[in-house]
């Protein structure tokens, strides 16, 4: 047996002596440059036309007055946007998508965060899979389904919560809730975030299964508690994942269109107007493409704003194991 072994190894090829691939000639290198550079051109072109050619056909709008319909265009330089300082619908509007973004932060954000932490503290993986699924469920439901959802919840008198508050003898707080000027944006936001807070809830459990769990155990081996591993281990290891989810959620918050359009339509007096549905009903319902595309801008300028500080603030403050 030794004897065959011996033959074997004798016959072998040794590691790395075989045929090797032949070496590029510079004609060659230059080739596989010029190709490699073909097939990013192609990626540039796409995403120039579908992306950077709308934003900057935007801004060329947002300076004329241009009608939809009889294609007539009267160059107004920037009094699209001196009007727009000037509009208060449009403070009302930004204020609206302000409020959003604050708010679906601290649910959707650090709100999740900690239910997910909850979550994958619990010792049965069965119990773990059974409440991830059960906070997810509502976000695989159309934005727009959940707003009729809870149009209908939110009805007066006959609506469920109004319903839930007789039966528990909170009667005296029914009300009209999208038809009242002071709580229809908060009816609005309060549906969003039952809608999406499962989602960012899921993505900070795979976050936070990733973290090394003898971390864990020699913070407890320390004697440090629950809140203080939430706080000097979990936490600064997903940073960056809420660096993520902070932009995604404020970036979403100002592009805000589907529920509101489908609950109120920006009533009652305007009350729940977002950047998104004054821009619908300005451009394609007044026929003023200029002053909607006007509007377009300042949605574009925010996000982009806030995405960059984000990011600067998420790379100041990386954590890395």
């Amino acid at each position: 047996m030794t004897a065959n072994r011996e033959k074997a190894n004798a016959g072998a090829v040794p590691y790395g002596s075989g045929p090797q691939p032949a070496e590029e000639t510079g004609a060659q290198s230059v080739f596989s440059t010029l190709l490699s550079f073909r097939w990013i051109a192609i990626a540039m072109i796409v995403i120039a036309w579908f992306v950077y050619y709308p934003i900057i056909d935007n801004f060329i709008v947002s300076t004329t007055n241009q009608d939809i319909f009889t294609g007539e265009v009267n160059n107004v330089g920037l009094d699209n946007y001196r009007r727009l300082m000037g509009d208060p619908v449009v403070w009302t509007a930004l204020w609206n998508n302000s409020l959003y973004a604050i708010l679906s932060v601290v649910f959707q954000v650090f709100g999740a965060f900690v239910l997910a932490a909850l979550i994958e503290g619990l010792q049965e993986e069965r119990w773990r899979r059974f409440w991830r699924a059960v906070y997810f469920v509502p976000s695989a439901i159309s934005i727009t389904v959940t707003g009729l959802l809870f149009y209908f919840i939110y009805q007066p008198g006959t609506g469920l919560l109004d319903a839930v508050l007789n039966t528990v003898g909170l009667g005296g707080l029914s009300r009209a809730w999208l038809g009242d000027e002071g709580t229809a944006i908060y009816a609005i936001i309060a549906m969003s975030q039952w809608q999406g807070f499962g989602y960012s809830t899921l993505l900070f459990a795979i976050a936070i299964q990733k973290i090394p769990h003898e971390l864990y155990d020699a913070a407890i081996i320390d004697g440090a508690g629950p809140l203080r591993r939430l706080w000097n281990i979990t936490f600064p290891l997903t940073r960056e994942m809420t660096g993520l989810m902070i932009i995604v959620t404020v970036t979403g918050a100002f592009q805000v269109f589907n529920e509101v359009m489908v609950m109120t339509a920006g009533g009652p007096n305007n009350a729940s107007q977002v950047l998104g549905t004054w821009l619908y009903q300005q451009g394609f319902i007044e026929n003023d493409f200029g002053y909607g595309a006007a509007i377009a801008a300042v949605i574009f300028f925010v996000t982009l704003l806030t995405g960059f500080a984000q990011l600067w603030y998420t790379k100041r403050r990386r954590v890395e194991l």
